[in-house]
């Protein structure tokens, strides 16, 4: 039996030296005094992420978390000017005393603007930022997803085909697959709590409505060692907290969809609750080749934040339910069920001091069926349930230095059943498993040119084990080196691994869901190891670019047996993959425009049934430009063009009959028994032909007396480009992607 296995050892005298290091940080700088501040809407109270403050006698700033707090330490006691600003608010200044020892806290209400304005107000370069250890993050405002021409509406998942390194599954998929890793290999994180399965309507559409969503971090490589549980990417999805003084509303409509929001104040809180529900299908067609897939989808969403409860704290319960259902109301045909539910209740907590801490416990639950019917189609029922706690601490000291520490306890329960031709059911998922995990990081930014992440995870258990001894070390190591105040240099380093993953059959192009499961005990649990280095440089602060390579090794991750023959043959074999490449990434905003462009050379490969190969999703060039500009009076238009080389596929090379005989005496009418079987070249030794696509929009701002209304109008694939999906397997017909497709939709807002 294979077991996981510590990758190295590191010396106790390791951790004795970072010991000495952080007490002595302690000591170090007790004249200094801190500012903390809190920056929110001052019509809703919702909390601003990644604002920008500055102290102007100190020409230095920093930006605010996700969560709108923003700490600048290490101030000498005196009386401070603070400048306040984000896009599309007013600018705001305000007095701030520090004092010697002492954690200033201030609370800063920004008000939206009532017109465009044609400048941006320049805020400086915090210090914070000029040695941030942010390679591989891309943080992503709702609102600009907005301004992105859409296929049918916003999507967040599609959004990230325009991110160098991340590439998508194709028009009719919001898949993606991250620096040569399969899709299974993201994980999905709202609110904290993983969403096993995020997708609607054949994996078409994400399963979250962006309605619901604050702002997004992106991870897509290199994260440091608070995350655990994905091999490619992490995605963090943070959800708004609710209009704290008034109930408000929008509603909208688009060609598939129709969706509401409702928030405002309740109990010394605010909620949020929104909900989408599938109403035409027709349009689906363009998605599926003119093929007619009775697809019924909703999602639910309710947050509930009471910021109250405890001074400087704020409790947040959260609750999601989302279902897929496809019913064709044809006993010949397999029907489909899926859906997820997840619970959550955080804590988060400042102090008198610079301490952040956080506990976070959720229930997340997935479920699918495929129902056989009469079929040809396997049944198979899946489930999976997720109940875990964790715990956060952060300590910023008067160096700016940061202390991280956490503890994460895990419980998981997953059902995995097919049905095999004789009728009978075998249970193929691992057994119930606990999973303990513990991390610390300790971040040197005392020095304004270096930053340094330096981490540890160490894992317990494994979940398919549930057994203690079996434990991993994962270490993390991230840094940012600023040559001058223009030009940086960023590397990153971390080992990771994933112990549960789903059951995917890379032949299938469309795939309705993927049954999840634990990694069973007979194989390794999957690991891997990134490598990342980039030079960031910032001509000005219209101009920027970002160019980096990356190096990740797949040291293990499981794969169908496509040999297994016999029923005592497992399942699934260890496979192995390397991915490597360059990734460049330029951002030019002289207002009213602005242009996005990314490119990524990169290869990919897969070993596994000893046989080495490029996978599906391996693109050798990948090319997207977005071109944005603000008309003024309310319009707003968008132009983006994507281009990807040819991916692998395996080509038919014929056909031969063979016989499938139902009924041995009936000799007569053997031939009319036999059928065409697809022979295959060797697996993903050619390629299709190249992708590229343009789409535009246009919108525009109505504000009326009483109502809001947004109207956006999309076209996608403009010059009707003939993009290859995949070639039918029986009949050797060409599938091709979207056609020419517009789509519109309209948003109220109350």
């Amino acid at each position: 039996m294979k077991t996981s296995r510590p990758f190295f050892k590191i010396p106790a005298s390791f951790f004795l030296l970072i010991f000495i290091f952080i007490i002595s940080n302690s000591i170090i700088g007790q004249q200094y005094g801190s500012l903390r501040g809190f920056i929110t809407d001052s019509t809703s109270g919702e909390p601003l992420a990644f604002s920008n403050v500055l102290i102007k006698e100190l020409n230095r700033g920093s930006s605010s978390d996700n969560k709108g707090i923003v700490l600048i330490t290490s101030l000498q006691p005196a009386y401070y000017t603070i400048l306040v600003s984000y896009v599309g608010y007013q600018s705001k200044e305000i007095s701030a005393e520090v004092k010697t020892g002492k954690l200033t806290h201030i609370d800063i209400k920004l008000s939206p603007n009532s017109i465009e304005i044609q400048t941006v107000e320049k805020v400086g370069e915090s210090v914070a930022e000029s040695n941030a250890t942010d390679l591989g993050v891309e943080r992503i405002s709702v609102k600009d997803l907005e301004k992105l021409p859409q296929g049918v509406e916003t999507d967040i998942f599609r959004s990230l085909q325009y991110i160098p390194g991340v590439k998508s599954a194709g028009d009719i998929s919001a898949r993606f697959y991250v620096r040569g890793s399969p899709s299974n290999q993201n994980l999905i994180l709202l609110n904290d709590i993983p969403v096993y399965h995020p997708f609607h309507a054949l994996g078409m559409f994400s399963a979250v409505d962006p309605e619901m969503i604050n702002n997004i971090e992106f991870y897509k490589g290199g994260y440091t060692a608070e995350y655990s549980g994905a091999l490619a990417s992490i995605m963090k999805l943070n959800t708004k907290s609710g209009n704290m003084n008034n109930i408000s509303g929008t509603a909208q409509a688009s060609l598939l969809t129709g969706k509401a929001l409702l928030e405002g104040p309740v109990f010394n809180g605010s909620f949020v609750l929104t909900g989408r529900k599938s109403y035409n299908t027709d349009v689906l067609k363009k998605f599926t080749n003119n093929k007619n897939v009775p697809i019924n989808f909703y999602d639910v969403s309710l947050n509930l934040s009471f910021p109250e409860i405890f001074p400087n704290g704020n409790v947040k319960i959260f609750g999601f339910l989302s279902s897929d259902i496809i019913y064709n109301n044809n006993m010949q045909q397999a029907d489909f069920k899926w859906g997820n539910k997840l619970l959550g209740i955080k804590w988060f907590q400042l102090s008198d001091s610079p301490l952040f801490f956080e506990i976070n416990t959720y229930f997340s639950r997935f479920e699918g069926e495929v129902i056989s019917n009469l079929s040809s189609i396997s049944p198979s029922k899946n489930s999976l349930t997720d109940i875990t706690m964790d715990m956060n601490f952060k300590y910023v000291y008067d160096s700016k230095n940061e202390l991280d520490v956490g503890l994460k306890i895990q419980e998981v329960t997953s059902e995995l059943i097919i049905e095999n031709a004789s009728g009978s059911s075998k249970d193929i998922s691992g057994p119930k498993g606990t999973n303990i995990d513990a991390y610390g990081k300790y971040k040197f930014l005392s020095n304004k040119n270096i930053g340094i992440d330096l981490g540890v995870r160490l894992n317990l258990t494994r979940l398919a084990t549930g057994d203690a001894g079996k434990y991993f070390i994962e270490p993390r190591f991230s840094t940012t080196f600023r040559i001058f105040s223009e030009l940086a240099l960023k590397g990153s380093w971390g080992i990771y691994s994933q112990e549960l993953v789903t059951l995917s059959d890379e032949d299938e192009l469309i795939n309705i869901f993927e049954p999840w499961f634990i990694i069973p005990s007979y194989l390794p649990a999957a690991q891997a190891i990134h490598y990342g280095l980039a030079i960031d440089y910032k001509l000005s602060e219209k101009f920027s670019f970002e160019l980096g390579g990356f190096y990740k090794s797949l040291i293990s991750f499981p794969a169908l047996n496509d040999y297994k023959f016999y029923d005592t043959d497992h399942d699934l074999v260890e496979a192995k993959g390397r991915s490597y490449g360059l990734e460049y990434s330029l951002i030019y905003s002289p207002f009213p425009f602005r242009m996005n462009l990314g490119y990524s050379l990169s290869w990919a490969e897969k070993t596994a049934n000893g046989k080495t190969y490029n996978p599906r999703y391996d693109s050798r060039h990948s090319l997207n430009i977005s071109v944005e500009y603000n008309i003024g009076y309310g319009w707003y238009s968008s132009l983006s063009w994507n281009y990807y080389s040819g991916l692998p596929f395996t080509q038919i090379i014929g056909y031969r009959d063979e016989w499938d005989i139902k009924d041995i005496y009936d000799t007569d009418n053997i031939y009319d028994n036999l059928f065409p079987y697809t022979i295959t070249g060797e697996r993903n030794a050619n390629r299709l032909p190249d992708y590229h696509r343009m789409d535009i929009s246009i919108s525009k701002n109505i504000d009326l007396e009483f109502l809001k209304l947004y109207l956006s109008i999309s076209i996608v694939n403009v010059y009707n480009r003939k993009n290859i999906f995949y070639f039918e397997k029986d009949t050797g017909e060409r599938v091709n992607m979207l056609p020419f497709f517009p789509s519109a939709s309209l948003k109220a807002e109350l």
